[in-house]
């Protein structure tokens, strides 16, 4: 049994207000040609499809053209989606029903009264069976019904409570779980990056030790690749970097293959290519302007500037060279002696890119021309070329 092992695509999200859904549309196309060359049984898309829970129209058009184009490339495949944090569970299942008639399904919500079971699709090779458990992201609040109104304390009571009630047989019959949630192995957290929601005081967390029925626990909620205890407990990570914390991390399309029971799944990692890369860069701003060459770079970039004597505008020289600034930060003798809280305001001296980066931060996306004309009329109402 070959399939693939996807999650946390986000669709429709903005880095520093820059839309990556040109960026997404490429790296799910890459996808789909991978999707026909290895013809796998199935595919597995472990949550966070979307990066809002109403996503928006162009959003919704992106993964529908990929969903029918996965389902087109290879005859017979089976999808299999829960949705994650990000996901409204109502919207991302609409149209369950007819979508199982085309062998795609879609579970919004975990088991959330006495009767109801974690959903399971069971498909057959040459070894036998495999059964695909479709477990979405879960809360405490939302799963009081299966255990007689009282909330379970802990994510950790909540997801192994689901688990512990479910009748596993004893036959020899392989599994895999798909699963949305923030699991710690022996007392070992994930690796973050920055492009991920954060709980205080690890609220959110469940051991792994309740995932011992399954030969593959396929995970999504983490965005950096990585196991968890075991090689078959895995987190796959994000198809594109979302952070700039990400910079350096390489990003996989996850292949699994499972032969006979009791075997180890055997693991493969396609490298992802992307439209654009993410990335860090330092130095002085004549330096990195004289190191950048004449053709303007799409990449994205986050750019510290290590200059003593703080230039004037750097952003609008830098962005001679790269056309996706993120953000222009100050690394020098002045900045390494303010606190982080006065760092974060005093990244520039320039008033005018502090305005930018307020608004980006406030409207979450770029100022557009007229805004840009407005903005500057106001700074020379009140200071002309001194502010």
């Amino acid at each position: 049994m070959r399939f693939f092992h996807l999650s946390d695509l986000h669709i429709g999200k903005q880095l520093y207000g820059y839309s990556l859904l040109e960026d997404q549309e490429w790296i799910l196309e890459e996808i789909l040609k991978k999707i026909r060359e290895r013809k796998p049984d199935a595919l597995l898309i472990c949550g966070d499809i979307y990066d809002k829970s109403v996503p928006s129209g162009e959003a919704v058009a992106v993964f529908d053209r990929f969903l029918c184009q996965a389902a087109d490339s290879v005859p017979g495949i089976t999808i299999l989606i829960i949705s994650g944090n990000h996901d409204s569970p109502e919207r991302l299942a609409f149209a369950g029903k007819i979508l199982e008639q085309q062998s795609v399904y879609v579970e919004g919500l975990p088991p959330m009264t006495e009767q109801e079971r974690i959903k399971r699709v069971t498909l057959e090779d040459a070894w036998g069976k495999v059964e695909f458990w479709l477990l979405p992201f879960v809360k405490p609040g939302y799963v009081k019904g299966v255990f007689g109104g009282k909330e379970p304390e802990s994510y950790q009571e909540a997801v192994s409570g689901l688990l512990e009630r479910e009748e596993l047989s004893e036959d020899k019959v392989r599994r895999v779980l798909l699963t949305h949630q923030f699991f710690i192995a022996g007392g070992e957290k994930p690796r973050q990056s920055e492009s991920e929601m954060i709980t205080v005081g690890g609220l959110d967390q469940v051991d792994t030790t309740c995932l011992k029925a399954f030969d593959y626990v396929a995970m999504g909620h983490i965005h950096r690749p990585q196991a968890m205890g075991k090689p078959s407990v895995y987190y796959c990570g994000t198809p594109l970097k979302y952070s700039v914390s990400e910079w350096n991390q390489k990003k996989y399309l996850t292949e699994v293959e499972l032969k006979d029971w009791g075997s180890q799944p055997e693991i493969t990692l396609h490298p992802l290519h992307p439209l654009r890369e993410v990335r860090m860069i330092r130095g002085s701003l004549e330096d990195i302007l004289a190191a950048g060459g004449e053709k303007v770079s799409q990449d994205y970039v986050s750019i510290t500037l290590t200059d003593e004597q703080e230039p004037y505008q750097p952003r609008e020289r830098l962005e001679r060279l790269f056309s996706r600034i993120l953000e222009v930060k100050i690394d020098n003798t002045r900045t390494s002696m303010l606190t982080p809280e006065e760092s974060s305001l005093e990244l520039v001296s320039d008033p005018r890119e502090i305005f930018h980066r307020f608004f980006l931060q406030m409207q979450g996306r770029k100022m557009e021309e007229g805004e840009e004309q407005v903005m500057e009329e106001i700074f020379q109402k009140i200071g002309g070329e001194q502010v």
